[in-house]
């Protein structure tokens, strides 16, 4: 093979992976905000397990009634098993960021997206306990204010008792909007500073 066929061959090969000296600068740069990522995530984790670990205490103070403690631990058993499921999972995440190396447009890329499916992950996350927190602030409500007894003599014209339903209510879409808020305040802006790397890198081709 002469020297004309060794040129040809390289002129032929893909070069979209070749990263020149001023992109890989560009890439590197997305450490910053991909170390807060991970330094969040892992603050988080702990202290999930850690509520976690409160919440299965609380049927040991002294003012809890011993008959709920049944359907305490009922409850408690479901939201223990969900959280396992997805905090395993976003675990594993973390352990993806741990290993990173950002030295490639692919790496980055592959990085971002895999941020971004995890952000999702960890809002389903927050939806799938939210039924059950639910169920136990309405059954907490029920047995440990009086006038909720009326309930089951069909009487809504209690002020107090429509108060509690549209507090309900309202807690629900809370819990809505403050997991987003709190997935793109912890999560969302640094991948936002990930994705402007990404496009600067778009519009350089």
């Amino acid at each position: 093979m002469d020297f004309n066929d060794i040129q040809n061959a390289w002129n032929n090969e893909k070069t979209e992976n070749v990263v020149l000296p001023d992109n890989l600068e560009k890439i590197q740069s997305a450490n910053m905000p991909l170390d807060k990522i991970r330094k969040n995530l892992r603050t988080e984790l702990l202290v999930q397990i850690f509520v976690l670990f409160v919440v299965g205490l609380l049927p040991f103070h002294n003012e809890f009634p011993s008959k709920f403690v049944g359907p305490y631990y009922f409850i408690y058993g479901i939201i223990v098993a969900i959280s396992i499921y997805y905090l395993a999972k976003l675990f594993l995440f973390y352990k993806r960021l741990d290993k990173v190396a950002l030295t490639t447009k692919d790496s980055l890329y592959e990085t971002y997206y895999d941020i971004r499916l995890n952000m999702q992950l960890y809002k389903t996350f927050t939806f799938a306990l939210a039924p059950f927190l639910m169920i136990y602030l309405a059954v907490y409500l029920f047995f440990r204010t009086p006038d909720s007894i009326e309930i089951l003599n069909g009487n809504f014209e209690n002020g107090k008792l429509v108060l509690k339903v549209v507090v309900f209510m309202i807690t629900i879409l809370l819990v809505g909007v403050l997991t987003e808020w709190w997935v793109s305040f912890y999560y969302g802006k640094y991948a936002k500073e990930i994705k402007k790397v990404i496009d600067e890198l778009k519009e350089e081709k």
